[in-house]
């Protein structure tokens, strides 16, 4: 089969490798739909945790095409996503509902071999049958809105927060809807890109920042802060610049992949005494299912959050070139 294989930082190609074979309570899903995600673009660049070689790839939907021993659950043939999270079950953060700190943990695409490629190999436990009125593309959606859904498990946004949003891209659009469904008043999203801040304001943001104007604009208006700011970049110099705009008692969220080693500097004495809380929100942790309804019934929109669809041969050349602005997600149809 082919597949996108990343052997080093900035060095991969699409080669010819063995179909996997599924196991005792495996599946084999042949891919038909995939989402390049940043966490894609990370290994690529050398900035996660990934081992090499790795074949990355851990938002998609297929179709199965082979069932291993002791899986009675599905047949080849089922239309089919699949949570991408590896977890042992017996530990105490599995537990304990955190399979997303299973001391064991691993994910399709990031520690063991993931579906940017023609076929993948699954738990069947973590696969899931597609709505009937559901498509690959769609189906590719649920991995990164169950993010989103931990994410939002994680904030608890009340009815009438004020919000701060940095990054307006695949994610933090996501993002945007999920929060104006849950009843922030204010939501306010900051990019570097106006056409990516139109998405955001027709998905629900009540007002639009381009970055440069960020320092003027929201110091004017906001002098007190938010309740609740969130950065969807994963840039440090974003995140350290984003503490300046969280009011007394406000949450902090960090949802975006910053790299491994990146830091930031903040004053410990401004989270006493202000009462912040400061959260992280890594993956997904049980959120598979939420998320498949949320896409099902339309409540996070992602058709048009699909602004580039490639074929898998095209992969290495899009990870090697910058970002284009106006470049939401990326999915590979095959």
């Amino acid at each position: 089969m082919k597949a996108l294989v990343v052997h080093s930082p900035h060095h991969a190609s699409v080669e010819e490798v063995p179909v996997p074979i599924p196991g005792e309570g495996e599946v084999v899903i042949r891919v038909k739909a995939c989402g390049i995600c940043g966490t894609d673009y990370h290994i690529f660049e050398g900035a996660f945790l990934s081992p090499y070689p790795i074949i990355p790839g851990h938002e998609f939907a297929g179709v199965v095409s082979e069932v291993g021993p002791g899986v009675t659950t599905f047949a080849k043939g089922d239309r089919v996503t699949a949570d991408p999270t590896l977890y042992c079950g017996e530990c105490e953060y599995c537990l304990t509902k955190r399979v997303n700190h299973c001391k064991r943990w691993g994910a399709l695409g990031n520690t063991t071999a993931g579906s940017l490629a023609e076929y993948v190999k699954v738990p069947a436990r973590n696969v899931v049958r597609l709505p009937y009125t559901m498509s690959f593309a769609q189906g590719a959606f649920v991995e990164p809105v169950a993010c989103v859904v931990h994410g939002m498990n994680r904030l608890q946004v009340q009815a009438c927060d004020t919000v701060l949003l940095f990054g307006a891209g695949a994610m933090g659009l996501q993002l945007v809807q999920a929060i104006a469904r849950s009843g922030a008043a204010d939501l306010v999203v900051v990019d570097v890109a106006s056409d990516k801040l139109d998405w955001a304001k027709r998905l629900g943001a009540t007002r639009c920042v381009l970055s440069q104007d960020v320092g003027t604009e929201l110091g004017r208006d906001y002098p007190d802060g938010f309740d609740i700011v969130v950065d969807a970049t994963g840039i440090p110099a974003v995140i350290e610049q984003a503490f300046d705009y969280m009011g007394k008692t406000a949450k902090f969220l960090q949802f975006g992949v910053a790299p491994k080693d990146s830091s930031i500097s903040m004053s410990p004495f401004t989270i006493y005494n202000k009462d912040w809380t400061i959260l992280g929100s890594m993956a997904v942790n049980n959120t598979f299912l939420p998320a498949l309804r949320w896409v099902r019934e339309g409540r996070i929109k992602v058709d048009e959050l699909v602004t580039h669809r490639v074929k898998l041969d095209e992969v290495p050349d899009l990870l090697a070139k910058p970002k284009a602005s106006a470049m939401l997600k990326a999915q590979v149809v095959f």
